[in-house]
């Protein structure tokens, strides 16, 4: 299992576990958190380090 995969999973297991305990509302931000983090991240991110970003999740496709 790849660490973004592992990533994935503890992140829908928290927020599984929040909506179990938690009000629903405290879960949504949970989750609106978990996903959107990661992407205003890559978003912030300049064009030229979006590419060496692509480029180094390619070398590590085939390890």
């Amino acid at each position: 299992m790849s660490p973004v995969q592992k990533y994935a999973v503890g992140a829908g297991a928290a927020v599984l576990l929040t909506w179990i305990f938690l009000p629903n509302w405290i879960a949504m931000l949970v989750f609106l958190g978990v996903v959107a983090a990661p992407v205003v991240g890559y978003l912030m991110l300049d064009p030229s380090q979006r590419q060496r970003l692509k480029r180094v999740r390619r070398r590590g496709i085939g390890r």
